[in-house]
C-alpha cells in the first residue's frame, strides 16, 4: 500500500513584511465580513419597506376601485 506524502513543513514566516501582509489580509477580510453582514441587513430592511409601500398602494387602488363602483352601480 502507498504512503500518503508527507506534509511540506510550513512553519509560519519570521519575515516582519510576511506578518504584516497576513495581518493586512485578516483585516480586510473581517471588514468584508462585517460589510456584507451590514449589506445584508440593509437589503432586508429595503425589502420590508417596498413590501409595505406595495401593499399600502394595492390597498389603495382596491379602496379606490370599490369607491367607483359603489358610485357607478349605485351600490
Amino acid at each position: 500500500m502507498a504512503e500518503p506524502a508527507p506534509l511540506p513543513d510550513e512553519s509560519p514566516s519570521l519575515d516582519p513584511r510576511a506578518i504584516e501582509r497576513n495581518y493586512r489580509r485578516e483585516r480586510a477580510r473581517r471588514r468584508a465580513r462585517v460589510e456584507r453582514r451590514s449589506a445584508v441587513k440593509r437589503s432586508n430592511v429595503r425589502f420590508w419597506i417596498t413590501l409595505l409601500v406595495l401593499a399600502f398602494l394595492t390597498a389603495f387602488t382596491i379602496l379606490a376601485a370599490w369607491h367607483e363602483v359603489q358610485q357607478l352601480f349605485g351600490v
